[in-house]
């Protein structure tokens, strides 16, 4: 059994992994990326990896940080290993491709040492600053749009936004120069978002900051996309019965990858476009492909799924009905959304969507992708809603993922199970759910999710037909009727 020691790894090998070659001395830190978890080092560690070992990027080499307390096991486990880890490509076949990935060369725990992780940023060779922090942990108002000084913990120094805050403060300072903030985050406009933020953070610090920031930082908008779920112990047990490798925390992930990329970096850039990275003018419209069409689609499997007795995503994909429903939705409500976009077939686009989600070899849960719901629904399914209707187009399967979501979100299933609510707003969200039974459209009136919608006669009215039917019917029928 090898442990993911480096000297091991890249001496010796490991029969069965890609172990990278190249040498990880004299590497450079030229990224520090906040919010180190299974996506990050599946996508842009991975991508940034691709390019090492092609004999690039050795100014780029990454330095992660943890900012929440949770983060303290990933420090554990990547101080550990060296910054090593194991991408692990799990293929619809059941077999498994594992690569040793080496781009991250170092891990900051925040609450530990807040002032390494500020000059970290500050040093003259970090030029780009990564982020994954959620679709939720922006500070953004959800009714302007715009930036939200009131964010829970946005003025805290400890924060993301504090600590690259000040670190901005120091190269301003110092003549060190601006860099670039690069959100990884799935969300629309996730740079535009990046920029209101930390403009709003740094002008309520100094408006001469704040200003600087807005004329000097670039946040270039990304769009993202790469299935990885929560890695499990089974994943653990497997790579180390099958290659013999002991990885405290592997990362799992499906074969397709996609990164879509504005080119507006202050400071330069790794050559991206050498390992696949798709460097545009405008990442509007591939955005709008993915969250409306995998995003909401996750939306739609998810809590329909879940109340019908599936677990797993790729159990609900394999269904002949599911399937035809979800396709139905993505053809007839959310591609009339769409612009036109550059380079991609959409209808094979969306077969390979199905594709994906079928991936046995995944096994990404159903609990994993109606995590947060109240920020993934805003951002994927309803503004595809908002458009059909303003449009007069068709809004029946989307009003019945919306109903699904409210009888998910009483906190049982069909047999009366528990279900576990992993949500911000679940407190507030569950009673109005338990609520809807007696109290029509009380859900649907909570306003700082769904605004005026429960006003709109057409989607009030598929809302609760389709709840009605849940009710009464359950969630397989339900779909069934709207396949």
């Amino acid at each position: 059994m090898r442990s993911l020691d480096e000297a091991a790894i890249w001496n010796e090998g490991v029969p069965g992994v890609d172990v990278p070659g190249y040498d990880r001395t004299g590497i450079r830190t030229g990224i520090v990326h906040i919010g180190v978890g299974g996506f990050h080092r599946a996508h842009l560690a991975m991508y940034v990896d691709s390019l090492l070992i092609a004999g690039e990027a050795r100014d780029w080499g990454i330095c992660g940080v943890g900012v929440l307390p949770g983060d303290s096991r990933m420090r554990d486990v990547l101080r550990a290993q060296n910054g090593l880890y194991t991408l692990v490509r799990k293929e619809p076949d059941g077999s498994l491709a594992p690569r040793v990935v080496g781009s991250l060369l170092d891990y900051l725990f925040a609450p530990d040492d807040p002032e390494a992780v500020i000059e970290r940023i500050a040093h003259a060779d970090t030029r780009i600053v990564s982020l994954t922090i959620t679709e939720g942990g922006y500070a953004i108002d959800q009714k302007t749009g715009g930036f939200d000084p009131e964010f829970p913990g946005v003025g805290d120094p400890a924060s993301a936004f504090g600590l690259v805050v000040e670190a901005l403060a120091r190269r301003r300072e110092r003549g060190t120069g601006p860099l670039t903030i690069m959100s990884c985050d799935n969300m629309q406009g996730n740079g535009d978002a990046a920029r209101r933020v930390f403009t709003g953070v740094a002008q309520l610090r100094d408006p001469a900051l704040g200003a600087w920031v807005a004329d000097q930082v670039t946040f270039p908008n990304s769009m993202v996309d790469r299935i990885t779920p929560a890695t499990a112990d089974s994943d653990r047990e497997a790579l180390a019965e099958r290659f013999g490798l002991r990885d405290g925390w592997p990362v799992v992930c499906e074969p397709f990858t996609q990164w879509v990329l504005e080119d507006d970096f202050a400071a330069g850039r790794p050559d991206f476009e050498r390992v696949g990275v798709q460097v545009v003018d405008d990442v509007v419209p591939y955005e709008f492909m993915k969250l409306r069409l995998l995003n909401a689609t996750h939306q739609a499997l998810g809590y329909l799924g879940y109340l019908a007795g599936y677990r797993y995503v790729h159990e609900v994909a394999q269904d002949p009905v599911f399937a035809a429903f979800l396709r139905g939705y993505m053809d007839d409500e959310a591609t009339p959304t769409l612009r036109p976009v550059p380079g991609i077939d959409l209808d094979g686009y969306k077969d390979t969507l199905i594709e994906r989600f079928a991936n046995a070899g995944v096994a990404d849960t159903l609990l994993r992708i109606n995590y947060g719901s109240s920020d993934r629904i805003s951002i994927f399914l309803l503004p595809v809603v908002r458009e059909q209707l303003a449009a007069g187009g068709p809004v029946d399967r989307a009003a019945a993922v919306v109903a699904g979501w409210c009888r998910y979100a009483e906190g049982t299933d069909e047999q009366g199970t528990p279900i576990e609510q992993q949500d911000r707003l679940a407190a507030e969200l569950t009673v109005l759910a338990q609520r809807e039974r007696t109290e029509p459209l009380t859900f649907l009136r909570y306003t700082p999710v769904f605004g005026d919608l429960a006003e709109d006669e057409r989607f009030a009215g598929a809302f609760r037909g389709a709840l009605e039917s849940l009710y009464t019917r359950g969630a397989a029928a339900t779909v069934a009727d709207l396949a």
